[in-house]
């Protein structure tokens, strides 16, 4: 069977190795050893972690796990649904964001106006224009 080490298993849940190794030391998945030292997830407990972590949405106190550092938490203030595609609106503070998702994802999370949601950017372009 495949096992992965805990930085690998950290990569495929989309936490911290930091993360992944508090989430071992506490049993939530476990670990053994191999030949080196290094500690391992069998692959069959790490996929039954993955499902955990995926309906869960992160930790047992109801925390987000995520590698995106900027979070800009808000209160829905428009939802434009589409056949396919939405658009919502989130003010935060001074900011006003707007992400286009698809409708299913809209319906899933069950984004109303009014609600409070965070939005997460995460880019790897950055365009600025002077005014």
């Amino acid at each position: 069977m495949q096992s992965y080490t805990i930085g690998q298993a950290a990569s495929l849940l989309g936490v911290s190795p930091d993360t992944a190794r508090r989430w071992a030391d506490a049993g939530r998945v476990a670990t053994h050893r191999d030949e080196g030292g290094r500690r391992l997830i069998d692959g069959r407990d790490l996929a039954a972690l993955s499902i955990e972590v995926g309906q869960g949405g992160g930790g047992e106190d109801g925390t987000s796990y995520t590698s995106v550092r900027n979070a800009f938490p808000g209160i829905v203030t428009g939802v434009k649904l589409g056949d396919v595609a939405a658009q919502v609106e989130i003010q935060a503070g001074p900011h006003r964001l707007v992400s286009l998702l698809t409708r299913e994802a809209v319906e899933e999370l069950g984004l109303e106006v009014g609600m409070r949601a965070t939005a997460r950017v995460k880019s790897t372009n950055v365009h600025i224009d002077l005014v």
